[in-house]
């Protein structure tokens, strides 16, 4: 039997499992944080060709186009609301697989589900399948799609995309497979975009969203795909993570499904930029509440994880000059020194580019390999300030914060949420998708969590 056909016929088997009042919990605060942060997106700057082209396709159709106040197809609309999820860079990640699940999840979950017509509870269900499917690939192969410069959650995305539109749509179980089988010859999304900071990443997860609903439709016509699409020779891991032990890696990952959950595992995010450089501006917060000042800093040292440096530090004349504000998510010097130069570092930081002054404190920045690093399962960072007084200040931050080891409370998720529906939506429409998201189970939900989304300012 196929891993494929192994996977799918455990994924089925899980969704009859009883999904406990704590899953159901955090999966409506993380689905909820996706639909604030695309909503932030959509009233950004960042969100601009999003905004155009989600106005172009709105044009009636059964989903729900972030920003909007029509709909368009399911596929058009998943890859507009999954590229506004990630433009922002503060959508959620699970940090063992390094997945940004629900920018990819949510868009695909709620674009079927409102066209299918179906409930909340289902709807809910097939996402936390979805985030299921999509966490165990990456935990698979840990860092490795990254490594051969695919982001992890594009090229896996598409399958699992494909997962949560199969189930929402009632395939069978040969036609689930063939789904799964057409969306890796969608699989793509490789990390270029490093090179000048493009808001190109932004689409990896809508464009997985998209194609894996259109391979749903595809296989629900009849057209067939692989059913080795996870274990043949040009499967997943192979042609993706070029790791030789992650077949049997995710072999063993199939037998807890419906008895082990990973989505509660996954960190929420608290600053729009890369999760890589959240422990970094965490420490030089600390720092900088002990009393250190910008004025007073000779030097910043930051020892960073091998598996985060080529993204946050290299090159280092990338680092220290990005492209531009949204180039600046990915940098290590420049979000540091604004920390310390502003206070903050939040949604207005990346609208502009760095000041002079926080370009200035970057120069004083060099990083060094942090030793016996946990990447990818947990974000860790040292930052040491040398003083002009010739005293040095170390802050050693374990694990980022929002991660499993340091859950934010759910005031906190939706206080987030809040502030960011504020910039496409009105007061009222946001009191109402709280209350629905986090009432999912109840009739009617689905219909009123459409409605709201679509009382667009």
């Amino acid at each position: 039997m196929t891993l494929a056909r192994q996977f799918v016929q455990a994924l089925r088997a899980s969704a009859s499992a009883p999904l406990s009042p704590e899953l159901r919990l955090a999966a409506s605060l993380h689905f909820i944080d996706a639909m604030g942060v695309g909503l932030a997106a959509a009233g950004s700057p960042v969100g601009l060709a999003y905004r155009e082209v989600g106005q172009r396709w709105a044009r009636g159709g059964p989903a729900t186009v972030l920003g909007q106040s029509l709909g368009a197809t399911p596929a058009e609309a998943a890859l507009v609301n999954g590229g506004l999820m990630h433009s922002l860079e503060f959508d959620d990640t699970h940090t063992g697989s390094i997945m940004h699940g629900s920018s990819v999840v949510a868009s695909a979950a709620l674009a079927a589900a409102e066209a299918c017509g179906s409930s909340g509870t289902a709807m809910l269900g097939a996402y936390i399948r979805g985030w299921e499917a999509l966490a165990r690939f990456g935990i698979a192969a840990p860092g490795r799609f990254h490594s051969r410069g695919f982001q992890a959650t594009s090229v896996a995305g598409t399958l699992a995309a494909a997962l949560v539109g199969a189930e929402l749509e009632d395939l069978s179980e040969a036609q689930t497979l063939a789904a799964i089988g057409i969306a890796l010859s969608q699989s793509s999304g490789v990390m270029e975009f490093l090179s000048n900071g493009s808001s190109v990443k932004s689409l990896h997860p809508g464009w997985a969203a998209h194609g894996g609903l259109i391979a749903v439709e595809l296989a629900g016509a009849g057209m067939t795909g692989p059913e080795t699409s996870l274990d043949g020779r040009w499967g997943l891991f192979n042609q993706f993570s070029d790791d030789p032990d992650a077949v049997k890696r995710f072999g063993t990952l199939i037998d807890d499904l419906g008895h082990r959950w990973h989505l509660p595992a996954a960190a929420l995010k608290f600053y729009p930029c890369c999760h890589y450089l959240h422990p970094f501006i965490e420490a030089a917060g600390l720092l900088a509440e002990r009393g250190v000042h910008a004025a007073d800093i000779v030097a910043i040292v930051c020892e960073v994880p091998a598996g985060a440096a080529p993204v946050i530090c290299e090159p280092w004349e990338r680092a220290l000059n990005p492209a531009n504000g949204h180039a600046a998510r990915w940098s290590l010097p420049i979000t540091v020194a604004t920390r310390f130069i502003e206070g903050k570092v939040d949604l207005d930081t990346f609208e502009t580019s760095a000041s002079s002054e926080v370009r200035a404190l970057a120069a004083k920045t060099r990083w060094l390999p942090l030793r016996d690093a946990r990447f990818p399962e947990r974000f860790e960072a040292v930052v040491t300030c040398e003083l002009l007084d010739g005293t040095r200040q170390t802050v050693r931050i374990e694990d980022v914060d929002g991660n499993h080891t340091r859950p934010p409370s759910s005031e906190r998720v939706l206080a987030k949420f809040r502030q960011n529906a504020a910039r496409s939506l009105r007061p009222a429409a946001i009191e109402s998708l709280e209350k629905v998201c986090l009432q999912l189970d109840a009739p009617g939900s689905l219909t009123a969590l459409t409605e709201a989304l679509r009382q667009t300012r």
